[in-house]
């Protein structure tokens, strides 16, 4: 197992280093869109600790990422219009993880319908306005 990078893209996301489209932020979670979305609606959620993955966090910080995840799927139900969640979590690089921070994908829509993963840039406008749209709902 690798060790924590501080300067992975998800610690300066949290860092405000590097801009993201926020739906969710609490003082232990942090959530956004995916900027190389699988679906429309792709959203992130990652805890505000070094962890790597999820034998990593302490027990707040697992209660935080998972009810925060509970939150946005309710949004992205409503906004969407999809009642087909996908919520993976990718452990390691042979698991296919590319950023090293523990995260959840929430993914708007069936399984076989997704596309690749990390493989075309969303449009920053609609990643901006659905952000807006599911931060509304939630609120």
């Amino acid at each position: 197992m690798q060790q924590y990078d501080r300067n992975n893209i998800f610690a300066r996301i949290i860092r405000g280093e590097i801009p993201s489209h926020k739906v969710y932020e609490d003082t232990q979670t942090l959530a956004f869109m995916d900027v190389m979305p699988q679906a429309r609606g792709h959203v992130l959620v990652i805890p505000k600790c070094e962890a790597l993955e999820l034998t990593d966090m302490p027990q707040d910080y697992l209660v935080a990422v998972f009810s925060a995840a509970k939150k946005i799927i309710g949004a992205q139900r409503k906004v969407l219009h999809r009642d087909g969640i996908v919520q993976l979590q990718l452990s390691g690089e042979q698991a296919g993880q590319s950023v090293f921070h523990y995260h959840i994908h929430l993914i708007p829509g069936h399984i076989h319908e997704l596309g690749k993963h990390e493989s075309v840039a969303a449009d920053q406008a609609e990643l901006a306005q659905l952000a807006a749209q599911l931060r509304a709902e939630l609120d």
